[in-house]
């Protein structure tokens, strides 16, 4: 078996605090690519993952996080969600609910395969989020997800990351 397939499992299992944040691109709900190379030696950023758009868990999550944006935004930090929807989905999300933030369309899964939060048969992704520094380190892997103060969750994590 040769390094490179070796990479490839590592990929596909948990990803864990330390670890080398695995490197995407997509498109946002503005037709924006987002690399995650984009945010190096710039700003730490926070990568969360949710099932889908406009769902009542998902909707309360995505809330938080404009609620905390702020805060979030003076911790050095930017805030990109991932799902496997569309962009077209992610621009009503976005829209319908003001959220200052980058909603990444990950419909082939590439993105929530890389991380390792696919769900089994649905393919939808699971509610986890990862706090990268500046690095492109992994610092944080959070899957006690509380939907209604996940910003203050993430605010906390930050804080003891600078």
């Amino acid at each position: 078996m040769g390094m490179f397939s070796m990479l490839g499992l590592a990929a596909a299992a948990d990803i864990k605090e330390g670890m080398k944040a695995p490197a995407f691109e997509a498109q946002d709900q503005h037709g924006a690519t987002i690399r995650l190379s984009d945010f190096q030696g710039k700003a730490a950023v926070v990568l969360y993952f949710y099932p889908k758009d406009d769902t009542p868990g998902c909707t309360a999550q995505a809330c938080s996080l404009r609620d905390g944006f702020a805060a979030i935004q003076a911790s050095g930090a930017v805030i990109l969600g991932v799902s496997a929807d569309d962009t077209q989905s992610h621009k009503a999300f976005a829209e319908k609910f003001h959220l200052p933030f980058s909603l990444l369309a990950d419909p082939d899964k590439r993105i929530i395969g890389a991380y390792g939060v696919k769900m089994p048969l649905l393919g939808f992704a699971k509610r986890v989020t990862f706090l990268i520094d500046r690095q492109g380190i992994v610092r944080r892997v959070i899957t006690d997800i509380r939907t209604k103060d996940h910003d203050q969750q993430v605010v906390a994590f930050l804080k003891g990351m600078s």
